[in-house]
């Protein structure tokens, strides 16, 4: 064999490993996820959209999904379409106790500036009719060309 040869071969068994088996162990994962989807979990597509799944339908029917993505509004997935299930988080603020009992409640209030105020740049919003950008609906002169 010719040292030439024996680069190419060497370079293909680099691509493989650096390529073609994460890509391989990337599939079989996704379809392990597929197969393990149930009632009740909450998912999401690779549209962007979260919801919780609601019944499975047979294989022979194509193994689709329905989905609740708000109360009441069902939507059919297929289940290629599922970017990941969403598994619940453990919940070890409980276990805590008082822990950061202050840190929720600081959360909760609205951000001010330093004189009480709301920070610069930020106005409240007192009627509904009116326009944030008042300016945006005019219209704008038109430009002279020559």
């Amino acid at each position: 064999m010719s040292p030439g040869l024996l680069i190419i071969i060497a370079l293909f068994g680099v691509l493989w490993f650096v390529m073609i088996r994460p890509q391989r162990a990337k599939a079989q994962a996704q379809q392990r996820m597929l197969g393990t989807v149930a009632p009740g979990d909450e998912i999401l597509t690779v549209g962007g959209i979260y919801g919780i799944v609601q019944e499975l339908e047979p294989d022979e029917d194509g193994g689709d999904l329905i989905v609740e993505i708000a109360d009441g509004i069902h939507v059919r997935v297929a289940r290629k379409a599922l970017a990941t299930v969403i598994k619940p988080e453990e919940d070890e603020d409980e276990s805590d106790g008082d822990d950061d009992a202050g840190e929720d409640a600081a959360d909760d209030a609205e951000p001010t500036g330093d004189d009480g105020e709301a920070p610069s740049g930020v106005e409240e919003v007192t009627n509904e009719g009116e326009t944030v950008n008042p300016g945006a609906a005019e219209r704008a002169a038109p430009s002279e060309r020559s």
